[in-house]
């Protein structure tokens, strides 16, 4: 292990923007089962900062900046792209049907139907509320 990282839970923590963070927030813990680990809002009722957990990992949010910014006109969204995606996070599960059958029911667009890899695991991919895009399975690079 590099001798720069630290030793905790993850040591790598993806970071999305978000036009309706409120609305991602909510959407993300209803379809895909993160939990609230810290939501910091803004006064105009954006958000600042949040921490979703997963497991053992995290992801960090915030809503998109409407000035420029260390992270914010940095960040292309993806329907400033034509549609396609402006990231890609792989969220290790110990069942991708029962994750499948969570995100579809919950909205999420799929994009790869979940399916058996030669390489082991079962996994798909759909993508969020405003276009990001995210896999589920049960492949683990460990």
């Amino acid at each position: 292990m590099s001798d720069l990282a630290k030793n905790t839970k993850a040591t790598l923590i993806p970071v999305l923007r978000y036009r309706d963070a409120p609305a991602a927030i909510e959407w993300l813990c209803q379809a895909f089962g993160f939990e609230r680990h810290l939501v910091v809002p803004n006064d105009d009722g954006t958000i600042a900062h949040a921490q979703l957990s997963f497991g053992n990992g995290m992801i960090m949010l915030g809503s998109v900046q409407k000035k420029e910014t260390e992270f914010g006109s940095l960040m292309k969204q993806p329907d400033e792209v034509g549609g396609g995606p402006t990231q890609s996070t792989y969220v290790v599960v110990t069942d991708a049907d029962a994750a499948y059958t969570r995100a579809k029911a919950g909205g999420a667009r799929i994009a790869m139907e979940i399916r058996d890899e030669d390489y082991g695991g079962r996994d798909f991919t759909c993508h969020d509320l405003e276009g990001h895009l995210w896999s589920f399975g049960t492949y683990d690079p460990w």
